[in-house]
């Protein structure tokens, strides 16, 4: 009988891809770095082949390691998905949900869904994560996540998707802003080179905008870009330049207490909440009920 990897052995391999460093891998994984060290060479004699380059100081994957990682967290997410089918029969949306949730709706949506689900669903254990749009995607893929919470459009393979609401962008400025007379000169190009603040590189809301402007707007951008709808809100607030804010956002704390006015845009500036899985997750039912669930809670809120 061929001898086979043990699921914790894989678990480790995937683990030291994921941190590249030997002490790193070991404490996400709750095991001394020595232990681990061990489970990683007896998984080479295992498969008799050398899956890291011990030449360097630091942890290199030889080619066929890197091989063998990939196909190691197929394997992984297979197996979670046997632990999910059982699971689904037993109680639908109970265990643990990994859950991931970009920050320009975490501040807004999670307040307003998450009592409704912790008593709609007292078994489930949920555990955020919250993050920009490609790195959840990505944890999504490999199995980290299970579910992600998302703005759409985002370009995602193998994924599928639950549209929840539309989320328009409104027109954000001091209330008394040296840069517009009325938020109608926004489509006359009178704005200035460095009018525009948008968030940095990264956040799908400002890939979502520039989407949006008119081409003679797009030379309007700012090179400054924030690391955040707060320090985003606060460059508004001091009339440094006009911006976008999700209309979610406009009774929260982020706008109390400011001088910003928000103005509302044509129907190009949305974009639409979502829910998105792994296709070949076997928790489907499960997503798609609770995607109801919220877009039920969320009915009217903004």
């Amino acid at each position: 009988m061929t001898n086979l990897p043990t699921v914790k052995q894989l678990r480790y391999l995937v683990a030291l891809e994921k941190y590249g460093h030997f002490g790193k891998a070991a404490e996400a994984c709750y095991v001394s770095q020595s232990a681990f060290s061990v489970a990683i060479q007896a998984l080479e004699s295992t498969l008799d082949v050398q899956l890291i380059d011990r030449t360097n100081r630091s942890v290199t994957f030889t080619t066929i390691g890197r091989q063998i990682a990939a196909q190691a967290r197929l394997c992984l997410s297979d197996m979670e998905n046997l632990v999910d089918i059982a699971r689904e029969q037993r109680e639908p949306l109970s265990g643990e949900l990994r859950f991931g949730v970009i920050p320009t709706i975490a501040p807004f949506m999670l307040p307003e869904i998450l009592p409704g689900i912790r008593r709609q669903f007292s078994r489930l254990d949920l555990y955020i994560r919250e993050d920009q749009t490609q790195r959840l995607y990505e944890e999504l893929m490999r199995g980290s996540l299970d579910l992600i919470l998302v703005a759409l459009p985002y370009q995602m393979k193998n994924v599928q998707t639950m549209p929840l609401l539309e989320d328009r962008f409104l027109l954000a400025t001091h209330k008394k802003t040296r840069l517009l007379d009325t938020p109608n000169d926004l489509r006359t190009n009178r704005l200035r080179p460095g009018d525009i603040l948008l968030l940095e590189e990264g956040h799908c809301l400002r890939d979502h905008v520039i989407a949006a402007l008119r081409p003679y707007n797009r030379d309007k951008l700012n090179k400054f870009e924030a690391t955040s709808l707060h320090t985003l809100v606060q460059m508004v607030d001091s009339d440094l330049g006009i911006s976008f804010i999700p209309e979610m956002a406009q009774n929260s704390s982020l706008i109390k207490g400011t001088k910003v006015a928000l103005y509302p845009m044509s129907k190009a500036y949305v974009r639409k909440i979502a829910l998105a899985w792994r296709t070949s997750s076997a928790r489907g039912d499960e997503f798609t009920c609770l995607g109801e669930f919220i877009k039920d809670k969320m009915r009217g809120k903004f």
